[in-house]
């Protein structure tokens, strides 16, 4: 199998461009001049575009402040992990780490909605919201796999989902452990990478506590 890694076209590119410049005007004013000092017409200025194109691109300044919400990596990915013949955890960093890979590739900008996101409780709710749903997504592919993994749980759906969130939260404690430890890094590198010591650190715990 073979996955498409062909670069975007022109207008994709021209697409992503002008939403990262809202991105950053938007979190560019909200560091100078806090959550109401800030309106659509003045990210639309910064970002050198019209206010009609700013809400073709997010509904509200509060949208554009958070950011795109994660997402799952592309279907070869998950065909990968659904096909998996490693631990589910581990097959699941695996998976997790090309989302990441995906989500992070401005780090400079993530970092600055990192630290004002925490600012404000309305908009940290949001985004906590957003990482809701991208949890409820692993969850149900984690429960896809469980079901051919172990024919007794895909016999069982109350008792598959109820280990799939188990696996879910465990897998998503580790990877807001390596998110902390990236966002307060001064040399980040690659979320990816911190998402491979987390993982490590939590097979090494588990196998202290199973000698």
């Amino acid at each position: 199998m073979t996955i498409d890694t062909a670069e975007p076209g022109l207008r994709e590119r021209k697409r992503l461009a002008t939403r990262r410049a809202i991105q950053v005007a938007v979190l560019e004013l909200l560091a100078e001049r806090g959550l109401d000092g800030v309106t659509v017409d003045d990210i639309s200025r910064e970002a050198d575009i019209s206010p009609r194109t700013f809400f073709n691109y997010f509904a509200s300044k509060e949208e554009a402040m958070i950011g795109d919400s994660p997402e799952l990596p592309e279907q070869v990915y998950l065909d990968g992990f659904l096909d998996g013949h490693g631990t589910v955890l581990d097959d699941l960093a695996v998976l997790l780490r090309h989302a990441g890979d995906r989500s992070t590739t401005d780090a400079e900008m993530l970092q600055l909605r990192h630290r004002l996101v925490k600012q404000y409780p309305q908009l940290f709710a949001m985004r906590m919201a957003s990482l809701r749903a991208f949890e409820e997504s692993v969850g149900e592919v984690v429960a896809q796999r469980l079901a051919r993994d172990e024919p007794a749980l895909a016999a069982d759906p109350e008792a598959r989902a109820s280990k799939a969130r188990l696996i879910t939260l465990v897998a998503f404690a580790a990877m807001k452990h390596a998110w902390a430890a990236w966002a307060h890094s001064e040399r980040p590198g690659l979320l990816g990478d911190r998402l491979d010591d987390s993982f490590t650190q939590l097979r090494d715990l588990f196998a202290s506590e199973h000698p």
